[in-house]
């Protein structure tokens, strides 16, 4: 198993907006890295989901449901979408502020490639930032 973090503006598209739906499909991606790491993406990987500009925060848990497939809000074949399926709500959201303050996860994507809207983490990272979910403080 592979896991992932994406990112999505909230007002353009929530993690409770996934709870509502159910399902989405992760289109409009126009990054070659970004649309690489769909491609590697392979069903019930794991990816945190992080809401950017608004809120600045990792809010939620997701799963590929189905695997890369061309992307359909384009006509041009390099694109591809994943579909993603909501698996929980973080119990507390992990801001920004808290992963750059951890020096454990000093060089995940997130916080070396910022503008990267989908990103690989590895298994240690991914726990890491649920256990930051899970503290008190």
């Amino acid at each position: 198993m592979n896991y992932w973090l994406v990112k999505s503006e909230p007002y353009a598209f929530s993690f409770d907006q996934l709870l509502k739906d159910k399902k989405t499909t992760w289109d409009g991606i126009r990054n070659y890295q970004a649309r690489n790491n769909l491609q590697a993406m392979k069903k019930g990987d794991l990816v945190l989901f992080y809401h950017s500009n608004q809120g600045m925060e990792v809010v939620g848990i997701a799963k590929v449901g189905k695997e890369s497939y061309p992307d359909p809000t384009t006509e041009d074949k390099r694109w591809v979408v994943v579909d993603l399926l909501p698996v929980q709500k973080l119990k507390k959201p992990v801001t920004l502020k808290q992963i750059k303050a951890d020096p454990f996860l000093e060089k995940i994507p997130l916080v070396k490639q910022s503008r990267l809207s989908v990103m690989p983490l590895q298994q240690e990272a991914f726990d890491h930032i649920l256990e930051l979910s899970e503290r008190d403080k």
